[in-house]
């Protein structure tokens, strides 16, 4: 079986964090691995031709709270950090930077045309990703409670 040290868990703010960080922070709580939580600040285009992302402050400010609500449900080691580029590169960066041994990740973010034009980040993140990665589904988070 595989010993996790070190779980990735990029997180983009969405209505989809919340179950993202409750299936990440529940392993790392019964696997007393560090859990690591990314937020990547990547300009967004708008249709008036200008970028717009999330100020770094508040993104921070956005990971203390996951940090504490990690803590909270038992994770015993939770590091937040914040990167700047394409958010499927800079995850995979992180991961072989820190030596990830696993990446949860969520299945959803960009939608319509984002997708298209920049593409999927999590199916980007699995092909490439140095480690293993789990995808997980909004609604896994009231099944994985269920199973544990």
């Amino acid at each position: 079986m595989m010993q996790l040290v070190t779980i990735l868990c990029p997180l983009d703010f969405s209505a989809a964090s919340a179950p993202l960080l409750a299936y990440a922070t529940a392993l790392a709580s019964c696997t007393g691995a560090e859990l690591r939580l990314l937020h990547v600040l990547e300009p967004q285009l708008v249709l008036s031709g200008e970028t717009a992302a999330l100020p770094e402050p508040e993104a921070q400010q956005l990971l203390l709270q996951y940090q504490a609500q990690a803590a909270q449900a038992g994770a015993q080691r939770v590091a937040t950090l914040v990167r700047h580029g394409e958010a499927a590169r800079e995850i995979v960066r992180e991961a072989a930077e820190h030596h990830a041994d696993l990446i949860v990740i969520g299945s959803h973010g960009q939608t319509g045309l984002t997708r298209f034009l920049m593409g999927n980040t999590a199916e980007h993140v699995v092909r490439c990703a140095p480690c293993a990665a789990i995808l997980v589904k909004p609604q896994s988070d009231s099944a994985f409670r269920q199973s544990a």
